[in-house]
C-alpha cells in the first residue's frame, strides 16, 4: 500500500514538472539587445552571445536595436553569419529617431529576418572604403566593391528585398530615410516604438534565410533585455581608438619615468598595465604598427631636448611626431574608428611639455655638485688645526681629518680640499686656489 502511494506521489511530481516545462516553453520571450557603437569585434561577440542565449532559451525572437555609423567589414561579416545561422528570428530595428544604420549598419539591417526603422532615421552609404580612407588603385577598388556587392546580393535576395537598390548602396553610397527605405522595399516596417513594431508583426509570417516560414506572435510577450557583460563593457571602452592611444602614451610615459627614477615601482607598474591594455585593444583594431615607432621616437626627441637644450626645436618635433603617431595609429575605415586630431593634440602637447620639464630637472640634479659623503668635501674650505708641513690636521664640516698639503701651511690658516683618499684629505692653501671670502665656505 505504501509503495502504491509513493508511486502516485512520484508520478504527480513528474507531471507537475512536465506541465511547468510546457508552460515555460509556451511563454517564450523576446530577447532584446542594444547596439549603439561602431561595429567591431566586441560588438560581434555581444551579438553572438545574444543569439546563442536566445537559441538556448527558445525565445520567439531576438530584437536588436541599432544605432551605428558603421565599422569593420570583418566584424560585419561575422555578425551577418550569426544572424543567418540563428534558429531564432532576428529583428533589426533602427531607433531612436535621429539615429542611423550607416555603412556596415546597412549590411546588418539587410541581413535581418525583419528590418525596421523608426521615423526620422536613415540608412545606407555602404560603399566599402580602404583602411584610413586612403585611395585605392582601380583594380583593388573594383575587387573590394564587387566583393561587398556580392555579399549584399546574396543576403538581400534571400530576404526578398530590392536587390538592385541595395546594390546601389554599395556601389554608389546612396542613403535613404525611413520612408524612402520602406518605399524602395529595403526594409519591412516603419514603427514609432517597440510596441508598435510588435503590433504590426502580430500574426505575420516571416520567411527565414533557410526557406522555412515562421509566424510571429509578439504582442503581449515579455521582453528580456540582455546587457553587455562586464568584460564586454571594459573591452568596448578600451577598444575606442582614442582610449587606446591615451592608454599607450600614458603607459610609455610612466615607463619612461621609471627608467629615470629606478626603484619608484609605481610608475613602472602603471606603465606595464596601461601598455598591456593598449596592446590588447590595438590587437583587435586595424593598427599601423609603424605608428608605434613614431610614438617611441617622440619620447626620444623629448629626452634629447632636455639634454641638449635646443630651445624647443626637438620638443616641437617630438610633439609633432607624437601627434602623427596618434593619428596614424588606428587604420579605421570610418572617422569614428580613428584617433581624433583633438585627442592627439590634447595628449601630445601637455605630455611633451611635462616630459621635457621633468627630464630637464632630473638632468640638472645629476649635474649638480655632490654635497654629501666623502665627495661632498671636495672644494670645501677647511681650517688647519696644526701646521701642515705637509702632514697635519684640518677641521672641515665639524670633523677633524688627517690632511696632506701641497705647500706648508701654518696653524689656523684656510685650505681647500681637493681630493679624498680614504681617511686622508689632499689640500692646498686657500690663497693658491684663489678662494675669496665671498665664494669660500668655512666650517
Amino acid at each position: 500500500m505504501k509503495s502504491f502511494s509513493a508511486s502516485r506521489t512520484l508520478y504527480g511530481l513528474l507531471a507537475g514538472l512536465l506541465l511547468f516545462l510546457l508552460s515555460a516553453s509556451s511563454s517564450a520571450e523576446v530577447l532584446k539587445i542594444v547596439v549603439q557603437d561602431t561595429i567591431q569585434p566586441i560588438t560581434a561577440e555581444y551579438v553572438g552571445r545574444a543569439l546563442d542565449e536566445a537559441a538556448w532559451s527558445k525565445d520567439q525572437a531576438v530584437l536588436i536595436e541599432i544605432n551605428t555609423p558603421g565599422g569593420l567589414l570583418v566584424s560585419t561579416r561575422e555578425i551577418i553569419e550569426k544572424i543567418l545561422a540563428s534558429p531564432v528570428p532576428v529583428i533589426i530595428y533602427v531607433t531612436p529617431s535621429g539615429s542611423w544604420a550607416a555603412s556596415a549598419g546597412f549590411y546588418i539591417l539587410a541581413s535581418a529576418d525583419v528590418a525596421a526603422m523608426a521615423p526620422g532615421t536613415n540608412t545606407g552609404a555602404g560603399h566599402p572604403v580602404s583602411m584610413g580612407g586612403e585611395k585605392m588603385d582601380d583594380i583593388m577598388k573594383e575587387k573590394v566593391e564587387n566583393d561587398a556587392a556580392a555579399l549584399m546580393r546574396s543576403v538581400v535576395s534571400k530576404r526578398g528585398r530590392n536587390v538592385e537598390v541595395s546594390e546601389s548602396v554599395v556601389r554608389k553610397s546612396t542613403s535613404f530615410t525611413d520612408q524612402e527605405a520602406l518605399s524602395q522595399h529595403l526594409i519591412d516596417y516603419v514603427a514609432t516604438s517597440e510596441q508598435d513594431l510588435f503590433k504590426q508583426l502580430q500574426g505575420k509570417t516571416v520567411k527565414r534565410f533557410n526557406g522555412e516560414t515562421v509566424t510571429l506572435t509578439l504582442t503581449g510577450q515579455s521582453v528580456r533585455v540582455l546587457d553587455m557583460s562586464v568584460k564586454e563593457r571594459i573591452l568596448a571602452f578600451i577598444i575606442d581608438p582614442n582610449i587606446s592611444y591615451l592608454l599607450l602614451t600614458i603607459g610609455v610615459f610612466a615607463l619612461y619615468a621609471e627608467f629615470n627614477h629606478p626603484g619608484a615601482v609605481v610608475p613602472g607598474t602603471v606603465g606595464v598595465i596601461f601598455i598591456l591594455l593598449a596592446m590588447f585593444a590595438l590587437n583587435l583594431l586595424p593598427t599601423r604598427f609603424a605608428a608605434l615607432a613614431l610614438i617611441l621616437l617622440s619620447f626620444t626627441l623629448f629626452a634629447l631636448e632636455a639634454k641638449l637644450t635646443t630651445h624647443g626645436v626637438l620638443a616641437i618635433a617630438g610633439i609633432v611626431t607624437l601627434t602623427l603617431g596618434g593619428l596614424l595609429l588606428v587604420d579605421g575605415p570610418i572617422p569614428e574608428m580613428r584617433v581624433r586630431l583633438a585627442t592627439a593634440l590634447a595628449v601630445s602637447i601637455p605630455l611633451g611639455i611635462i616630459t621635457v620639464f621633468l627630464l630637464s630637472i632630473a638632468l640638472k640634479a645629476r649635474a649638480n655638485k655632490v654635497v654629501t659623503g666623502a665627495q661632498g668635501l671636495v672644494g670645501e674650505i677647511a681650517v688647519s688645526q696644526s701646521p701642515l708641513s705637509p702632514l697635519g690636521k684640518v677641521l672641515v664640516h665639524g670633523e677633524l681629518w688627517d690632511a696632506v698639503s701641497s705647500a706648508d701651511v701654518a696653524a689656523g690658516q684656510s685650505v681647500v680640499v681637493r681630493r679624498v683618499n680614504g681617511l686622508q684629505l689632499q689640500v692646498e692653501p686657500a690663497s693658491a686656489a684663489h678662494e675669496t671670502p665671498a665664494t669660500a665656505k668655512v666650517w
